[in-house]
């Protein structure tokens, strides 16, 4: 039953009218059905990745794709998927965890973990997977992206401590204000000559993911309107939800998951042509053949008597975008690329352009 409360002239407003057990127990009902919907789907999404990726392997040719489905090794095919994907695991927990607590500090009345994904993510997630999770995207994010990281974990910090002690407004501001400010002044010190670098250089994306965030530290570090907060929160969770999983499709259909090789294959003893190089992904080796998908899409069954030679070909170094720098350290490096013993420089097999090792073309 609503209350019924009177206005200043004594003229009774409106009664307020809350939805009733029924109501209640419909939404609880359906978020409940549509978290185990997402438990069902979750598992099924890495499938449907590694499926898509052989399907355009093959050149959305069946009996092609069957065939890699009966060589490929899925192991080698999870590590290429987790080694392209690492960065994304990290970006949902902390968006996740962001929005939840945001919500639950702005508007605790419509918290509530049987009603809503979001809360009940929030929820459940304890407070060593977000710190990990900052552990894990400081190492597997590239450079340009370290300063919205720390903008991400000074939000969840001062949100936390807002929600932990209210009634201790010092910490409040501590946590909220000064420490973000603080931050600011040695993420500007450190990145200061890389941001000039990036406005010299015209890289204005660069730019602003290195000088925004700093700033944005002190901005989300409290509540938001109650009215504003459940209805923005919500959409901005189905934003990142919705576009996640296409970001990730887009960059592991571009992941290699079969070894690039180059193979001579002499010629039969009626044919007259030259020995020639064959460049492609190597599927499997069996008993009588070498079976390769060639750089057009075709499967090739080379006879193993006419494979003279086998390459492995290493990936082609990616071209970086940007010229900027921090202190030595490109942007577009992680921080497990900048720890890492690099590879040393070998000169590229002639075999590996299809030319044989005298430089005859094959």
């Amino acid at each position: 039953m609503g209350e019924v409360r009177a206005t200043a002239a004594g003229a009774p407003r409106t009664p307020a009218v809350r939805p009733g057990p029924g109501v209640r127990s419909r939404r609880t009902a359906g978020a409940r059905q549509a978290q185990q919907w997402l438990l069902t789907l979750l598992p099924a999404f890495p499938v449907l990745l590694l499926v898509l990726r052989l399907w355009q392997l093959s050149r959305q040719d069946m009996p092609t794709m069957l065939l890699l489905v009966q060589y490929v090794s899925p192991l080698g095919m999870l590590s290429a998927l987790l080694i392209a994907l690492v960065w994304a695991g990290p970006l949902a927990v902390l968006v996740v965890g962001l929005l939840g607590r945001l919500l639950r500090v702005s508007n605790p009345e419509r918290f509530d973990p049987e009603r809503s994904l979001l809360a009940s993510g929030t929820a459940r997630t304890p407070g060593w997977v977000l710190t990990a999770a900052v552990v894990l995207a400081t190492l597997t994010w590239q450079l340009r992206f370290l300063p919205a990281l720390l903008m991400l974990a000074l939000w969840l910090l001062a949100l936390r401590t807002r929600y932990l002690y209210p009634d201790r407004p010092l910490r409040i501001m501590l946590v909220g204000v000064a420490l973000p400010l603080a931050a600011a002044v040695v993420a500007y010190a450190v990145l200061g000559p890389a941001i000039w670098a990036a406005v010299r250089a015209g890289e204005w994306s660069t730019v602003a993911l290195l000088a925004v965030p700093p700033a944005a530290g002190t901005v989300l570090t409290g509540p938001l309107p109650p009215r504003v907060a459940p209805a923005l929160t919500h959409w901005l969770a189905y934003t990142v939800a919705a576009a996640l999983p296409l970001v990730m499709g887009a960059v592991f259909l571009r992941v290699a998951v079969l070894p690039t090789a180059a193979i001579e294959v002499a010629p039969t003893e009626t044919d007259r042509a030259p020995t020639s190089v064959v460049l492609g992904h190597m599927i499997t080796v069996t008993d009588t053949s070498t079976v390769m998908l060639d750089q057009a899409g075709v499967v090739r069954f080379l006879p193993n008597g006419r494979v003279r030679t086998q390459t492995l070909c290493s990936e082609a170094a990616r071209v970086p975008f940007s010229v900027v720098s921090v202190h030595g350290w490109p942007v577009e490096e992680t921080t497990l690329d900048w720890m890492m013993p690099r590879r040393p420089v070998a000169p590229p097999d002639q075999r590996c352009s299809g030319r044989l090792g005298n430089g005859e073309s094959g």
